[in-house]
């Protein structure tokens, strides 16, 4: 069943746990990917200093101000793209980074656009969206429409773990990382 616009209105810190399970669906002009969500971070409004918010409103962060369940894709290091789902309330800039997922259909459309060969080839923001082939064309798309979507398919997840934030600098004390402690596509601790 696919996530309806109230899912992401919730608090982020509970939206950031219950994703965890979740499957991404891509419709990519090549084919159809999927994976299931095996780690996300947190980032919630202009008191984070992690969070891109923190600065205030720009360009580049503004579709965090708008209504949850929108795409924020963002170049980072010049190279690679990271993907988050806008949470909350309008004007409350928060957002849910998909650290990791676990692959589940068009594998072979994700290798096409990956250099991984290997299981890893989702297990990290940026290996993420170079196999699903996201870039800032998807900036910006509304999550609860038909081309990247999410959807709760009832997979049980036997444990979350929780720890601090990973690959950051600023806002490092704060324990707002979920990941399945079974999945071996988890991207590090």
């Amino acid at each position: 069943m696919k996530l309806r616009r109230d899912f992401y209105l919730r608090p982020t810190l509970e939206i950031a746990r219950d994703l965890i399970g979740k499957t991404i669906v891509f419709n990519h002009p090549d084919g159809t990917m999927t994976g299931i969500i095996v780690e996300t971070e947190a980032y919630i409004g202009e008191e984070d200093p992690a969070c891109h918010a923190a600065p205030g409103l720009t360009k580049r962060n503004s579709i965090m101000y708008e209504i949850g369940g929108h795409a924020y894709i963002y170049m980072i290091y010049g190279m690679y793209h990271c993907f988050n789902i806008v949470t909350e309330a309008k004007n409350y800039p928060a957002a849910v980074l998909i650290r990791a997922v676990e692959p589940v259909v068009g594998i072979d459309l994700m290798r096409r656009h990956s250099p991984a060969r290997s299981k890893k080839l989702t297990n990290g923001p940026g290996k993420l969206c170079r196999a699903f082939d996201l870039s800032l064309a998807q900036n910006r798309l509304d999550i609860t429409g038909d081309i990247l979507y999410l959807e709760d398919r009832e997979k049980t997840v036997r444990q979350i773990g929780i720890s601090p934030r990973i690959g950051i600098t600023k806002g490092v004390d704060k324990m707002w990382r979920f990941f399945d402690t079974d999945s071996d596509c988890v991207s590090g601790s």
